[in-house]
């Protein structure tokens, strides 16, 4: 006679290969994915339904540890055209649901594989809400995570190196992620399904874009609207940015804490106020830009990540959708009476635009690229390109 094997419930009988320890001690414990190893970064939470490549490539995610709310990841895999830089910062990623197998023409890699080409330390089956919900009610805490195939580790060693771990606070970022050698953006317009990356042979204006973590899709819309962009170091002086004769200046996104970077960044963006160049900022150069006029910033409870942040343009009177990506704000705090607020969010009613009173100089907290996410903002593309066709006109004889 046969006997029946017993059901085992696979889910308990599961080695726990991934933890992650908080640094008020708690304690997650899930699958290990990805990269065999631990990291220690800032835990915070991303509400995008799509774009898990593009978000995990995003140099603004340096020294965090991104937890996705949304369940399913890895339908899409992983392809070559969807990097948004060469080098991965981002210092884990953690999943509710076991990676979904790849069901699409582009991919080219599974994102198990993929993680572990780029040495970023994964789990899955965590419980994924109940994490949000205590960084929603605690604020993004700083964090380690760890994946071992045996399933052992030394919590208490977890613990001290999250605790030991300064945090982002005070911390630059932007000279760790910047490029080491300024250069010339190859001129891809954004991808279109018929026709993949094409390129872009026209050059009616030429932008210098500083680099403080900037994201490819921004080069390529600049691509889109005729620009040759050259991109140089967060720490490239003033005078060599004017030497390459520009029309106009773009303050790119980045990570880490505004103030921080600003040290070296303040005097260089003052200087090229000075100049009356059109000036476009977004994100961290947003904060910078800021900084520079005379306002202050600080770090949010949350912050604000996702690609489905609701902003009201003060301006046009209307809601645009954005993606967003940022721990730090401008604060209305002693605010330069020469600076317009032009946007805000809707979420917590904090400042999501500025602009100048008396010069061509803009810049918003959101990523106005839409990758991913919505395309409400791309007009503000256009709107920079609108500055520099008035100025080019101005110094004409």
């Amino acid at each position: 006679m046969i006997k029946k094997a017993k059901k085992t419930n696979s889910k308990n009988s599961q080695i726990n290969t991934g933890v992650l320890v908080l640094e008020n001690k708690k304690i997650f414990r899930g699958i290990g994915i990805g990269y065999q190893g631990e990291a220690t970064g800032e835990v915070c939470f991303n509400t995008s339904l799509t774009g898990y490549q593009e978000i995990i490539s995003d140099p603004s995610y340096a020294g965090q540890i991104i937890n996705f709310t949304f369940p399913h990841i890895g339908n899409v895999g992983t392809n070559k055209e969807d990097y948004e830089s060469d080098k991965i910062w981002t210092k884990g990623v953690i999943f509710n649901s076991e990676i979904t197998s790849p069901s699409n023409y582009r991919s080219f890699l599974h994102l198990d594989a993929w993680l572990k080409k780029n040495n970023i330390v994964g789990i899955t089956g965590l419980d994924t809400r109940s994490l949000t919900n205590f960084i929603r009610d605690k604020g993004a805490p700083k964090g380690t995570i760890a994946f071992s195939k045996n399933g052992k580790f030394n919590i208490s060693k977890l613990t001290n190196s999250t605790i030991k771990w300064s945090g982002l606070k005070n911390l630059d970022l932007a000279e760790k992620v910047t490029t080491p050698k300024n250069y010339i953006w190859k001129g891809l317009k954004t991808w279109k399904k018929e026709t993949g990356y094409k390129k872009n042979n026209k050059k009616s204006f030429h932008v210098v874009a500083i680099d403080y973590g900037i994201k490819k899709n921004i080069l390529r819309y600049f691509s889109d609207f005729n620009c040759k962009v050259t991109v140089v170091s967060c720490k490239t002086p003033t005078d060599k940015i004017l030497a390459l004769k520009p029309n106009g200046i773009f303050l790119s996104n980045g990570p880490g804490d505004p103030a921080a970077t600003g040290k070296y960044a303040i005097n260089i963006i003052k200087d090229l106020i000075k100049k009356n160049l059109p000036i476009f900022g977004i994100c961290l150069g947003h904060q910078i830009l800021a900084l520079a006029l005379g306002a202050k910033t600080k770090k949010m409870k949350l912050g604000h990540r996702g690609a489905n942040h609701p902003v009201k343009n003060l301006v046009h009177d209307n809601v645009e959708i954005t993606s967003q990506n940022h721990g730090f704000e401008v604060i209305k705090e002693n605010f330069p009476k020469n600076i317009e607020v032009t946007h805000k969010s809707l979420f917590d009613n904090s400042i999501e635009g500025i602009k100048l009173k008396n010069k061509p100089i803009f810049s918003v907290q959101y990523h106005p690229e839409s990758n991913p996410g919505p395309q409400d903002s791309v007009y503000l593309f256009q709107e920079f390109i609108n500055n520099m066709k008035k100025n080019a006109k101005k110094k004409r004889p």
